[in-house]
């Protein structure tokens, strides 16, 4: 059995939840399909038949987004703007820990960026996050190249017919880019939102402070993103703990 098969029952749903927000059908899909297998394991029928139920929805998602993205993502693969988009996308991601949905719900009137966003994520909860000049010089070359007028209210972030962008563009995209350099399957677009966390607690950053950014609202979920491997908590251990 897989460690998965443990997995506590309300971390599914909070995996289900990010990935449904996230529009990651392909992922949605897979969890259901774990959890429908456990619930057969333990003979909980009622909740197999549940996660088989969700499992053929993210499934009919997943292909319905596939057939509606076949046109940008042939189209997309030889455009200078769109590749300037997607740096700009995933630099937004790592550069300010934000979720896909957040990025994309960017308006044409917030580029430039400023020095801080002001987010509005899970809930309705608002949260102030600051940029990175890095995110700042991302978007505006994406602005500078992109062919569709950016009007205040508009989405900032479009699609190569120039609707809102859909995040399984980007998700295709760091799929390609996975190929290419060799990441793992885990190098997705959350991910970046899981690097901002673990590299700014790596770097000695307040776990409350990371908490706030991330827009948690528990202090538990940030601790599950921010897992800090042994070899970096030996590290610390050794340099700092005096009987060491």
């Amino acid at each position: 059995m897989t460690g998965r098969l443990f997995l506590p029952y309300t971390d599914f749903v909070r995996e289900y939840k990010e990935a449904v927000e996230d529009d990651n059908w392909e992922r949605a899909t897979r969890l259901a399909h774990t959890l429908k297998g456990v619930a057969g394991n333990i003979g909980a029928e009622a909740l197999q038949n549940g996660c088989a139920a969700l499992e053929e929805q993210a499934g009919k998602q997943q292909k319905a987004a596939d057939e509606l993205n076949a046109v940008d993502v042939e189209l997309q693969s030889q455009s200078d703007w769109v590749s300037a988009r997607d740096v700009a996308v995933v630099t937004v991601l790592y550069g300010c820990g934000l979720r896909i949905s957040e990025a994309l719900g960017l308006r044409g009137r917030d580029a430039p960026l400023p020095d801080v966003l002001r987010i509005v994520g899970k809930g309705g909860k608002e949260r102030i996050v600051p940029v990175l000049d890095a995110a700042r010089d991302a978007v505006n070359s994406y602005v500078h190249l992109c062919p569709h007028a950016l009007e205040p209210d508009a989405p900032l972030f479009r699609g190569v017919r120039g609707g809102a962008l859909n995040p399984r563009a980007i998700q295709k995209a760091m799929a390609a880019s996975r190929m290419q350099l060799g990441l793992p399957a885990t190098a997705t677009p959350h991910a970046m939102r899981h690097s901002f966390a673990t590299h700014l607690l790596s770097a000695g950053g307040d776990l409350r402070a990371i908490q706030e950014l991330l827009g948690h609202a528990s202090l538990s979920t940030t601790q599950s993103y921010t897992a800090v491997d042994t070899a970096r908590l030996m590290e610390v251990y050794d340099r700092t703990h005096p009987k060491a």
